[in-house]
């Protein structure tokens, strides 16, 4: 518990940092003309959004479950990441946009104002990174912070190179350049994140779950006949949950049952992770035997 309250105070941390390089970037990039600098700017901007929503999340997904609320607030996080891709995507486009008009028109820029932000940036991220960098394997919320964060620091790094080189070559379409990158890699950042929580809200079979595998498993199993009528779902990133039918090939009791149950239970959780089931016992009962059907 106390390991959950402790990467809460880390995220905190990485916010006020990035609240401040952000409001410095965007004066910076005003101040200079830089739009590499105003779209690092918005680049820390989504981040201290996408930080927030997490940090917001994480609280939510430990409130309890309540008779209104069976699951509580546990796919909290997922939403979050779903907005957060969602949003990346479209600010992304929008700074391509930009940068192409600004290709065709470069204007000077002031270079040395640049060159200072993204140190200041460089070190603010690389703080944040530090503070993320054991938590982010924990789940797709703290992932895609750190995703975030790290893709700064790297963009940060970018737009210190151009500012060097419009100070020594004056390059200045450099900047346009550097402005379009950052976002395609924003776009692809933000695709594979919206996929992944796409899925999962729409309660996809997880991808490392093969069903036709796992039923056969089962009916391997003694006394059971055939599992069907099969639903498989993640509700969040730690909880994978299954529910289904299975019929048996006696007429067997509730004790017996139970141990049978145990065995799928041992054997959905060690081969394929689930960490929930809720299975129906049937026998000789007319119904669909397809593994999957549409409700």
């Amino acid at each position: 518990m106390t390991h959950h309250h402790h990467s809460q105070k880390k995220l905190g941390v990485s916010i006020l940092l990035n609240i401040g390089i952000t409001l410095a970037q965007i004066i910076g990039g005003l101040l200079s003309g830089s739009l590499a600098l105003l779209s690092d700017a918005l680049h820390n901007f989504t981040d201290v959004v996408s930080l927030i929503i997490s940090y917001v999340a994480a609280n939510f997904s430990k409130k309890d479950a309540s008779l209104g609320k069976t699951f509580g607030y546990k796919r909290a996080e997922i939403i979050a990441a779903f907005i957060n891709a969602s949003t990346l995507i479209v600010i992304a486009i929008i700074l391509i946009i930009e940068a192409v008009e600004r290709f065709l028109k470069p204007q000077s820029i002031d270079s040395t104002l640049v060159i200072w932000l993204s140190v200041l940036a460089i070190v603010g991220n690389g703080l944040s990174v530090l503070l993320l960098l054991n938590d982010r394997k924990k789940n797709m919320n703290l992932a895609s912070a750190y995703a975030h964060l790290f893709t700064d620091m790297l963009a940060s790094v970018a737009v210190l190179i151009g500012g060097l080189l419009m100070k020594f070559y004056s390059l200045f379409w450099v900047d346009s350049f550097l402005t379009a990158a950052i976002a395609i890699y924003l776009i692809i950042v933000g695709i594979k994140l919206l996929r992944n929580s796409f899925s999962v809200l729409m309660l996809f079979t997880p991808e490392s779950i093969e069903i036709d595998e796992l039923v056969n498993d089962i009916n391997q199993l003694d006394h059971v006949k055939h599992m069907h009528h099969v639903h498989i779902w993640q509700l969040n990133e730690a909880e994978i949950h299954l529910e289904a039918e299975i019929d048996l090939s006696e007429d067997i009791s509730i004790t017996e049952f139970e141990a049978i149950l145990e065995q799928i239970e041992v054997t959905l959780l060690e081969k394929y992770g689930i960490n929930h089931i809720n299975i129906q016992p049937e026998f000789n009962k007319t119904d669909d035997k397809n593994i999957i059907v549409q409700d």
